[in-house]
């Protein structure tokens, strides 16, 4: 699993002192769907042709409507100037637990180590 954040934002900081995170995904019904969480230990990624290969990712999974460039280890806005903008930083999660919760009928959870 892959997220961004902004430099010296509080995800950033907190990062910066605890690498150890937890990741929900899910739905709003409690009766429906499958809700998973996963906890891990992020660490950031700075590799050109791993951003290179996430950002292209990324963009075909949002139509193409969510473009990102690589530059200098990090995600950039395709339509900004280099000078303007900051950039995102990509971090990955390393899984050490997920557990995923299923809703409706029936009921049921599962939980796996790595």
């Amino acid at each position: 699993m892959w997220f961004t954040t902004g430099p010296g934002e509080q995800k950033e900081v907190n990062l910066r002192s605890n690498p150890r995170v937890i990741l929900i995904t899910g739905c709003n019904t409690w009766d429906g769907g499958l809700d998973v969480v996963v906890e891990g230990e992020a660490s950031r990624v700075t590799d050109e042709s791993q951003l290179g290969r996430v950002a292209r990712v990324w963009a075909s999974k949002w139509d193409g409507r969510w473009q990102w460039q690589v530059r200098d280890g990090l995600f950039q806005d395709a339509e900004a100037d280099a000078s303007s903008s900051l950039g995102a930083l990509v971090f990955k999660v390393t899984p050490d637990k997920v557990f995923a919760h299923s809703k409706g009928d029936p009921f049921g959870e599962t939980r796996h180590k790595f």
